[in-house]
This record gives C-alpha cells, structure tokens and sequence, in this order.
C-alpha cells in the first residue's frame, strides 16, 4: 500500500483538504494497516448516516412514534465496512446473510433507504421486511439473500449451515456470513454453527461473526464466560479465528476481507470478533441513555481523517446536518403511511403450493369471498 502522503504544516492543518494527487494517494492508518483515504470518507459516509438513523429511531420510541427500539449505535464502523464487502444479489451465487438486530450500518451500507427501517419501527403495511409484523432491525430481503432475522436469540447461527451447505454444493465461491452478540455465544445454537461448520472434510464457508459489546441486556459478559476472548470458542474445532477492534474501521475493513477471502478461497468457516461499544444501551425498555464513556467509532474515524487533511471541520458538520434531515424526511414518510389490517395477519405465512387444497399457487392467507 502507498506511503500517506506528508500533511501539510502549521496550526490549521487539520482543516485543509489535501489536493487531488495527494488525495489519490493518501492513506488513513492503524498500526501496521491501512485503506485509502476515499475508501475511508466512503465508510464514514455511511456510518454517520447509520447514527442518524438509530439515534432518530431512539427518538421514535420516546416520542410515541413507535413502540420499541433496539439498534446498533457504537457497532458502525465494523457493520459499514461488512455491509460494503458483501457479495449483494439473490441465488447461491451471492452471500447469504443471517444478521441479528444490531445491523442496521450494514443494510445502509448495502444500500437500504432510511425510510425502509422507520417503516418497520412505524408498523406500517408498506414495511418492506415483515409488512409492519415485526420488531426494528429484523430484516428480511430476498434479493439480498438476508434471511428473516428473529428476536430468539442465536437462533441465526444453527440456520447458517444450511444455506452454506447449499453454496458449497452449488460450486459457488460465495459465502454465508451469520452475525450475533457476544451473550448470543453462550447458546448452544454458536455451538451447533461451529461444530456443523467444521466437520473434517465437510467444512463449510460460513463467516461467523461475534460483535462483543461485552453485555448480554444487562449481563456483564465477563460474569458469564471464562473466556477472555469469544474467538478462542473457535479453537477445539480448529476454526480459524481473529478478534479485533471493532471500534477502528481500518482493522474492521482489513479483517473482514481477510476473512471473507479465506472463506471464499478456503470453503472453511472462519470465526471473527469484533469489540466494539454499546452507546445507547440495550434497548428502549432499558432508557436508551446515552453512555459516553464508551467510546464512539465515528470520532475515532472522523479524528483520523481530520488529522490526515482528507476531512474539515465544516465539511463534518454539513455530512452530520444532511444525515439528520435525511432521517427526520425519513421518518415524516414512513409515520404517515398505512398500517396493517387486523384481516392481514395471516399473509405470507405460507408459500404458495399446487398441493394446497385450500389455497392453490396462490396463497394470501385471506379467503376469498
């Protein structure tokens, strides 16, 4: 990778764009790795607007808007930096995703409209993942291959064997990535992932991913697990594994491509933790207060592309003040949409089938008249 390319002199150098050679080859640094300065300011886009967007839902919640919140602010340099190395499409030929309700920079980063995720917080018919039926983050899309994402806990991690079992048998190079939190480890669904994942000669290429917040609700991991590190779990099933910190987008990036291409390369599991922060609790039932001792990925970013000269002060300030109108907009759209009807209950509980005798190809769920 490039030298960064030397930062201007004097008091204000911070606050000065770099030209546009100097740009090109200007590289934002963390230890021993980097990225590109553009593929940084790219990553802080999206995370700034994943912040707007959680912090606009918390006031949903308080304000009457919708009934309940739970999100991922802290978690957004590590789920942006995902969300931009997903292979995105439908079929075997693409990624196939089992998230868990912390992933929201993940879908913005893929490329879900902010008023797609104020839908599903406003219950309303237009909600594109569960029609209004579910809780917030729980995303389902079948042109992304985003498997329905379920409020029991782990549950997503003895489902992704199942569709990286059908990728390996397919021939394609694509992968199954499963996220979940670090209390989510402790079930034996983890368990069932790393042992189904990595029998002997039948590996399969899924990415399991632990973001550790260090909290299960209101657990402290460490009263919980023995284990310093969730990724040694990885080590009686000879799992290759890697922790990081989540916090630092330049590690985040860098990792998940390494383990993205020993999956893809390899058709073994991989296991990755990341640790990261909880801003705002677990969820609304829990206040949603804003905890400032943790520490936030989008200063720590923001700070490094500051010191670089690739960002200004101004410049942060306006990308802060468009997400927030982005996601008030958002919003203002999503509350004044319908909501289901009682008689909609039932729709799409059941795939359309030639065999069903009530409701043949074409099932709804709401008998005709």
């Amino acid at each position: 990778m490039d030298d960064a390319a030397e930062p201007p002199e004097g008091p204000a150098s911070s606050l000065r764009r770099p030209t546009r050679q100097s740009f090109d080859s200007a590289v934002v640094r963390s230890g021993r790795e980097a990225i590109s300065a553009e593929l940084a300011l790219t990553i802080f886009r999206h995370m700034v607007r994943a912040r707007a967007l959680e912090e606009r839902a918390i006031k949903m919640s308080k304000s009457g808007e919708a009934y309940f919140w739970i999100g991922g602010p802290g978690e957004e340099a590590f789920n942006a930096c995902l969300g931009m190395q997903v292979r995105v499409g439908a079929g075997p030929a693409f990624d196939f995703l089992h998230l868990h309700y912390r992933n929201s920079a993940t879908l913005i980063a893929m490329g879900m409209p902010m008023v797609d995720h104020f839908r599903q917080l406003a219950m309303t018919v237009t909600d594109p993942f569960s029609r209004g039926r579910n809780f917030v983050g729980h995303y389902a899309k079948a042109e992304w291959n985003i498997i329905p994402v379920s409020s029991v806990i782990a549950v997503q991690y003895v489902m992704a064997p199942g569709t990286a079992l059908m990728q390996k048998r397919t021939g394609e190079k694509a992968i199954t990535i499963v996220c979940g939190g670090d209390a989510g480890s402790a079930e034996g669904d983890f368990e069932s992932c790393l042992l189904w994942s990595s029998r002997p000669k039948q590996e399969l290429p899924v990415l399991v991913i632990v973001t550790n917040n260090r909290f299960g609700i209101s657990t402290p991991h460490d009263t919980q697990q023995a284990l310093k590190q969730v990724a040694d779990r990885a080590l009686p099933y000879g799992i290759s594994h890697e922790t990081i910190d989540g916090n630092d987008a330049v590690a985040s990036w860098n990792a998940i491509d390494r383990a993205m291409r020993y999956v893809r390369t390899h058709q073994k599991p991989f296991l990755l933790e990341a640790n990261v922060s909880r801003l705002h609790g677990h969820s609304s039932s829990s206040g949603a207060q804003r905890q400032h001792v943790e520490i936030d990925c989008i200063a720590k970013l923001e700070q490094s592309l500051m010191d670089l000269g690739a960002i200004d002060a101004e410049t942060v300030r306006a990308m802060k003040v468009e997400a927030k109108a982005e996601a008030d907009e958002a919003v203002i759209q999503a509350v004044g949409e319908p909501k289901p009807h009682a008689a909609d209950v039932e729709w799409g509980t059941y795939a359309p089938s030639a065999y069903d005798a009530v409701y043949p190809n074409d099932y709804t769920g709401l008998p005709q008249a």
